[in-house]
């Protein structure tokens, strides 16, 4: 089957072989007619050179998402199985089994797909036309490698509008319940699949949810936007005196009630419904302290433009959290904005510490789990930061 034509700008060839993965539309000089949306394409540069093949939507800013730079390969059930397979395998070989981020994206070849593994249930998003195509034969891969008993569609979030798609969500395969159970190190953790964030729970941060443990021994735990409680569990499961768990939804916060009571924690555990910003700001007047405190926000930057805000909200958060850690503690802090890079991060946490008028001491520096891997040449999968820092 002869594949449609996108021809780049002279010179934007060089970014595509050195592995970038995403073409914008204003890199692209000519499209030929055999190009339709949500097609695998060729792409060439401007002397008529092949340099990939990816799925092509005019619609969208990112027209093109790259595949394979191998002209020979097909792009069929074949090649989705074998990606979404070695996908599996290299978190198995990493000791991931009960629940994990299967496939992410680009970073898994797999553009603009995610499924994330809760227990024996999957959960998926698809945010690219080209992926969507593709929807019915995804499933059918899926239920076929890991036998699931149920699988559901998460295809809710806005993004996908910008490649000219509908919102919409459901189990897709076998039977998913309201809520699931799934492990994490020490603690069972409930799951909301269909109404949870992103795919139904943060796995993205599961394995830093691990390393607070020598920090939070016989201490007071602030744990700021804690959504289902993963933090918080983890600290009173790790011997903490008590924990405040601090969420704007209510929603969340009866999701952590029922985490602390299935872990046997719940007399440890104290959830308050508030806005973050103006408890940390009544907290920190107030003269509050803690021994540790952990900040984990939604994103403020979910654009360039909105860096500068999101630069200033992150300072002012920050600088309330270093005030409020009794001197010797710990602040666990974290950014899950793409925009915000990790240098950025830290320049901004210096400018907090000088601000607070506390010496502050990097202990360690965080990242998305493992079972997001982010691919060096797709910088948007490095979205995760964060640092455990002590506060003198």
């Amino acid at each position: 089957m002869q594949l449609g034509q996108v021809c780049l700008h002279r010179g934007e060839e060089k970014d595509i072989r050195n592995g970038c993965l995403w073409i914008f539309d204003n890199e692209i000089d000519w499209v030929d007619d055999a190009c339709h949306d949500g097609d695998v394409v060729e792409v060439l540069d401007s002397r008529m050179h092949f340099c990939a093949l990816g799925f092509f939507n005019s619609k969208s800013k990112i027209c093109v998402r790259i595949l394979t730079r191998d002209r020979n390969e097909t792009v069929d059930r074949a090649f989705l199985q074998k990606r979404i397979a070695a996908a599996w395998n290299y978190r198995k070989q990493l000791g991931f089994s009960d629940s994990c981020r299967v496939v992410f994206g680009e970073s898994d070849g797999l553009p603009g797909l995610t499924v994330d593994k809760f227990g024996d249930y999957l959960s998926f998003q698809i945010v690219s036309l080209g992926m969507e195509q593709w929807k019915t034969v995804i499933v059918d891969v899926l239920a076929e490698i890991f036998q699931p008993k149920g699988i559901y569609e998460r295809n809710d979030v806005p993004v996908r509008e910008k490649e000219g798609l509908s919102l919409q969500t459901g189990c897709v395969y076998g039977m998913v319940p309201p809520v699931v159970t799934i492990r994490e190190h020490d603690a069972r953790m409930l799951v909301d699949i269909p109404n949870g964030q992103k795919t139904g729970h943060f796995l993205d941060q599961q394995e830093n949810r691990g390393r607070i443990r020598p920090y939070v021994a016989e201490q007071d735990v602030l744990d700021l936007c804690c959504c289902t409680g993963g933090f918080s569990i983890h600290a009173a499961l790790y011997g903490a005196k008590s924990v405040e768990a601090v969420d704007v939804s209510d929603d969340a916060l009866s999701l952590v009630r029922q985490n602390a009571e299935i872990n046997g924690v719940a007399g440890k555990i104290t959830c308050t419904q508030a806005n973050v910003f103006d408890l940390a700001k009544a907290y920190s007047e107030a003269g509050r302290q803690f021994g540790v405190v952990i900040c984990d926000p939604p994103a403020f930057a979910k654009s360039k433009r909105a860096l500068d805000g999101a630069y200033r909200g992150y300072k002012e958060l920050n600088l309330r959290c270093m005030k409020m850690v009794r001197s010797g503690g710990f602040l666990v802090t974290c950014s899950c904005s793409q925009f915000m890079t990790p240098e950025l991060f830290m320049q901004m946490l210096r400018e907090a510490a000088a601000d607070s008028g506390r010496q502050v001491r990097l202990i360690e520096t965080l990242m998305q789990s493992r079972d997001h891997p982010a691919a060096l040449n797709a910088e948007q999968s490095l979205y995760l930061k964060g640092y455990i820092l002590n506060v003198l």
